[in-house]
């Protein structure tokens, strides 16, 4: 199961460096998880300041 960044996102970018398989990128006005690459780490999520990532 994939984690989803919601509306929330504030572009910071924290939550792609803290990806260890490069499964995030920055998208229209908000970063992105590429559900397929995503390996449900959990990394990206803990990495988020305004806690905008949750578990799909």
């Amino acid at each position: 199961m994939a984690h989803v960044i919601s509306d929330e996102c504030i572009s910071c970018g924290s939550c792609a460096s803290q990806c260890p398989v490069g499964a995030i990128h920055e998208g229209d006005g908000k970063f992105e998880v590429d559900t397929d690459a995503c390996i449900d780490c959990g990394a990206c999520e803990s990495g988020c300041p305004v806690s905008a990532i949750k578990s799909e």
